[in-house]
């Protein structure tokens, strides 16, 4: 009896050791050149322990000026690179990032602190900058919700999302994408039900789409102006794109006239510089003259002067009821006469822009917008119509 009871036990434990082997996080990126792997910890980028979520060794967090909105959403974001491979510096566009490259993104919200709101509920705020703990995330105090990843295969990039399961120790593919139930409370404690949207592997594609012709898609935030800001790395404060030049993981980078996005939230910058920079992360990947939204002729890359094709005076050439009978998308001194910001104010189907991405209306960021136009000199006469 005895004899059975220790084989039994110990062949127990061969078995739970075998099924530990099998999920055993790699403590280093792993190049995976072909397939999907079903959970993100096989990529091998970001660890979880001891109720921490950090970047693997050689794995690079990094911020950008002003990012992209998602229903209030923080994240947590990341590239690597195969030793001795470099991204190239361009001044304008997608760094060129070379084959083997795994960039994360990972989304979280804050919890709730106590007396904010009943237990399980996430802060709503715009606080972007302020959770990282030594370059990780203290799951105590945040709940992930997913995480994207963007591979660079010698076909392109392929994109793939991952839902982080209740535990908080891994994420799982969901090539299909996921609605996920939260409750958002703000400072004032007003609550907000949300249903959280994961999208799927062909809506990050598209909202990634650079070219929409042979439709090249490519990362959104590594560009010049936006990785042009300081970053905490372990205590030590430095500019991003230095830091990456320095790792050899960025060439080409010039010592001088280096591009910067403005931080929407900065009251020291224009308002002109943190409406463009807002409008350029939120919407230029697609308004652009190659992108998808091609069609509507509104370009809003911000190195572009403020004029026609950045909305002034422009009609709108391909948003239906998106333009509320409005005529123009941004008429100067006034925007309740404005398409955009009736549209930013949405979240309405087929009426509100972006159209992916987010279910809420981002208040600040409407707020700006509206403020900018307002403080615009001129007129918009009505026979530009058409022109």
């Amino acid at each position: 009896m005895l004899k059975q009871a220790l084989l039994a036990t110990g062949m127990a434990l061969l078995l739970a050791l075998a099924l530990s082997a099998c999920k055993r996080t790699p403590q280093e990126p792993q190049r995976i050149e072909q397939g999907r792997p079903e959970w993100l910890s096989a990529w091998g980028v970001l660890l979880v322990q001891d109720h921490m979520m950090r970047p693997s060794a050689g794995v690079v967090p990094y911020d950008l000026n002003t990012p992209l909105f998602s229903d209030y959403a923080h994240k947590l974001r990341t590239v690597w690179m195969p030793k001795g491979a470099s991204a190239v510096y361009d001044e304008h566009q997608t760094f060129e990032m070379p084959v083997g490259t795994i960039i994360t993104k990972t989304f979280y919200y804050p919890k709730a602190q106590a007396g904010e709101s009943a237990a399980g509920a996430l802060q709503r705020n715009d606080n972007l900058h302020t959770d990282l703990d030594g370059e990780g995330l203290d799951l105590q105090r945040v709940r992930l919700i997913e995480t994207r990843v963007l591979v660079r295969r010698a076909e392109g990039w392929v994109a793939l999302p991952y839902v982080w399961n209740a535990e908080q120790t891994d994420a799982r593919l969901q090539r299909l994408g996921e609605s996920i139930p939260v409750e958002l409370v703000d400072g004032a404690g007003k609550r907000q039900a949300l249903s959280y949207e994961v999208p799927n592997e062909n809506q990050c594609a598209g909202c990634h789409m650079v070219q929409l012709k042979n439709r090249e898609f490519r990362p959104i935030g590594l560009k010049a102006r936006h990785l042009n800001r300081d970053f905490s790395y372990a205590g030590v404060s430095e500019n991003q794109l230095s830091h990456l030049a320095k790792l050899g993981m960025l060439s080409g980078l010039p010592g001088a006239d280096v591009p910067r996005a403005a931080d929407f939230q900065d009251p020291a910058e224009s308002l002109e510089r943190r409406a463009r920079a807002y409008l350029d992360i939120n919407c230029a990947h697609c308004h652009s003259p190659t992108g998808p939204a091609n069609n509507t002729a509104l370009n809003l890359e911000p190195f572009l002067p403020m004029a026609y094709q950045s909305g002034l005076c422009k009609p709108s050439v391909a948003a239906g009821k998106g333009t509320g009978e409005h005529l123009f998308d941004v008429v100067p001194g006034e925007p309740d006469a404005s398409i955009m910001p009736f549209r930013l104010a949405s979240t309405e189907s087929g009426v509100m822009m972006p159209e992916l991405g987010r279910g809420l209306v981002h208040t600040q960021a409407l707020a700006l917008i509206r403020d900018w136009i307002a403080a615009m000199q001129g007129h918009c006469d009505a026979r530009q119509q058409g022109r």
